[in-house]
């Protein structure tokens, strides 16, 4: 039993506030030094190891602006070499387990990263810190209880939720179905067993993707008739929750709603269309989510408070850097461009930046490049008197577009999937648009000769996409979404579009528009039009001119 286990047993609250939640309390010069200590901690262990060596290319650094201006910055694939093999001799720390994400697609399935014990015993804490904030009214509160019922809805191990949960202490909460149990069924089991447990035993906690606790609600709703009420008569008081649960529904005229039967004492989401779904989770569920920013290379690395709104940044699990939304942009243009960097302490409020974490504890990642933006709101949380910036999530930086946490298509994949469609067409921009769910909307001009419907040009790429990407399709079966939309453009919209851009004297690498998230500008140049005008040879559709990005 950990730490955080025995203090939960004990009722010790105090203690397990100061424990999980107490960097709420650090001063941004407390965060700072923090930062640095860890830092030069994990320097030598950097320094000893091959992976170390390989990725700092031989440099020493022994201080913190050594380390930043001797180091270059990384993407995942300086540590393919090490972390696809699993190669634990060169890492910094022997790993307590691993754990992966989806990758690219087309390039590698999964994203592999190791998880060391101490950095795990960090973790730990922090998951008991973010159920305590999405407990709490105040600070020093502990809404949660041991053996409270808390439902398993998170992707198995090795995904990175689940490997995180199967590594906690499972005897601090009563799991609905037990962790074991879960990890060997199907998403589908798991809902409907944890649904059918959650009815006679109750149900006090939910951590669950966004997207996923939006989904289990609709499914709920959907299988009210489904629910047995002959094994409850010998229980009354469960089934008089469920019949009043079932009596506000009709009160109200609507589908009966989980709020309707469980009055959660917390819940708390990850995932980057958090946003998207955050009205509608507190609709089905009867609260908000806490947002907590997590991933797979950089673990928990901010959370909301009991405030629910911007989220804190956490100083002991990843030293931060942040490029200026100018400097990502300059280096995504230019590859061979070395953006410049900022501390936590020199970020300015209302300002993008694209995030860089450095691993503590043992792990692997060395000023890595998550792909990340995150929006910087406030440099402290006025109203709590939380004395760190805070941020939320703003985007993504490359060509990934990140769906529902589901699965990250590239522009590569999407384009193979316009093509394999055998559509003529002359050329196409996509981009994720948050709505009351996302929205891939997939802008599309036909050749003259073409006269298919938006639907029917949906139907086809979906399918492609489907074919193409297996997560793209997990979307569908796992949480009934079906995020492409079309709009086709009028004739020579893209023609239009670069002959206004060179009207105006922009180079020729920004005479179209990209493949991946064009601006609401370039949106509403193509979708308003021009008159006809002559299309050149050079503007018909040819894939082996452009490169992917």
């Amino acid at each position: 039993m950990g730490k955080e286990a025995e203090l939960i047993v004990q009722g010790n609250n105090e203690e397990l506030w100061q424990r999980c939640c107490g960097f709420i309390d650090l001063s941004l010069e407390d965060f700072m030094e923090i930062q640095e200590r860890l830092l030069l901690e994990q320097l030598e262990m950097l320094k000893k190891c091959k992976l170390g060596r390989s990725v700092m290319r031989g440099a020493q650094p022994g201080s913190m602006a050594e380390f930043r201006s001797q180091v270059s910055l990384t993407t995942y694939a300086d540590y393919e070499p090490f972390l696809l093999t699993k190669n634990e001799r060169a890492l910094p720390a022997k790993p307590l387990f691993w754990q992966h994400t989806s990758g690219r697609s087309g390039e590698y399935s999964f994203k592999w990263a190791p998880v060391t014990a101490r950095q795990y015993d960090e973790i730990r804490s922090l998951l008991f810190g973010c159920l305590a904030f999405s407990c709490c009214k105040e600070k020093g509160e502990i809404g949660f209880r041991w053996r409270d019922s808390f439902l398993y809805a998170l992707a198995p191990p090795p995904y990175t939720t689940g490997a995180l949960i199967h590594n906690a202490p499972h005897e601090v909460f009563n799991f609905l179905p037990p962790i074991k149990a879960a990890e060997n069924m199907s998403f589908e089991e798991r809902v409907q067993l944890g649904f059918e447990l959650a009815v006679t035993e109750g149900l006090d906690l939910f951590f669950a993707m966004s997207s996923i606790l939006v989904a289990i609600g609709e499914r709920f709703s959907q299988r009210k008739d489904a629910i047995n009420i002959r094994p409850l008569l010998k229980r009354p008081r469960v089934l008089l929750r469920l019949l009043k649960g079932l009596i506000k529904s009709k009160l109200a005229r609507r589908d009966i709603l989980p709020r309707d039967i469980w009055n959660l004492k917390g819940l708390v989401s990850t995932g980057s269309d958090g946003a998207a779904f955050r009205e509608r989770v507190k609709d089905m569920w009867g609260r908000y989510p806490l947002d907590v920013y997590a991933g797979t290379e950089g673990l928990i690395m901010a959370t909301q408070t009991w405030d629910y709104q911007g989220l804190t940044f956490i100083p002991q699990v990843n030293f931060f850097e942040f490029i200026p939304e100018e400097e990502s942009l300059r280096s995504k243009a230019d590859p061979d461009y070395e953006p410049e960097t900022l501390l936590m302490d020199e970020v300015r409020a209302g300002e993008k930046y694209e995030l860089v974490i450095t691993s503590f504890h043992g792990m692997p990642f060395i000023r890595y490049r998550l792909g990340d933006m995150v929006k910087i709101t406030s440099l402290r949380n006025e109203k709590l008197g939380i004395d760190i910036p805070q941020m939320e999530f703003y985007g993504r930086v490359d060509d990934i577009i990140d769906v529902a946490g589901f699965t990250r298509l590239t522009e590569k994949v999407i384009w193979q999937a316009i093509e394999n469609t055998k559509i003529p067409y002359r050329e196409w921009t996509l981009r994720k648009e948050l709505r009351d769910r996302p929205v891939l909307h997939l802008y599309l001009e036909l050749k003259k000769n073409g006269h298919l419907t938006p639907d029917q040009v949906a139907g086809a790429v979906h399918e492609q996409l489907v074919e193409l990407d297996p997560p793209y399709a997990d979307l569908e079966e796992f949480i009934g979404l079906r995020p492409l939309e079309v709009t086709l453009l009028p004739q020579n919209a893209f023609h239009g579009y670069m002959a206004k851009q060179q009207a105006a004297g922009a180079d020729l690498a920004h005479l179209k528009p990209p493949h991946i998230n064009p601006s609401d500008s370039m949106i509403e140049c193509l979708v308003v039009g021009v008159e006809e005008v002559p299309v050149s040879a050079t503007a018909e559709h040819e894939p082996e001119a452009v490169e992917s990005r």
